[in-house]
């Protein structure tokens, strides 16, 4: 089963194998608090992309385009494949406040 939460939110047993899929590390939270198995920059959206976006509610349809465009041609959604095929139960970890209109709501949409 995957899942999706915010990284500052404490981790739980039933997170399971827990993925950072931000490009950058959340703001003031430490490495060892976190409890990241592993952080999955490519399947981030790139700095423009993130950017141009800037978390406006409006823009997510066109952010959702333009971020499924990106991961078709970076392949970089079969590696989370690979990797969510040895972790069944996972967690997708982000950092934006806002949890409906966010990278890791995409990727689970496309995963499911």
């Amino acid at each position: 089963m995957i899942k999706i939460k915010r990284a500052y939110a404490p981790a739980e047993e039933t997170d399971g194998y827990r993925i950072l899929v931000d490009r950058l590390w959340p703001r003031g939270i430490s490495k060892e608090k976190a409890k990241i198995d592993l952080w999955l920059k490519s399947v981030a959206p790139s700095s423009d992309l993130r950017k141009w976006f800037g978390h406006v509610p409006e823009r997510f349809p066109e952010f959702t385009k333009r971020y499924k465009a990106e991961l078709a041609e970076s392949g970089a959604l079969d590696d989370l494949r690979k990797v969510l095929s040895e972790h069944p139960d996972a967690t997708l970890l982000f950092a934006a406040h806002d949890e409906e209109h966010n990278n890791a709501v995409v990727l689970k949409e496309l995963l499911s």
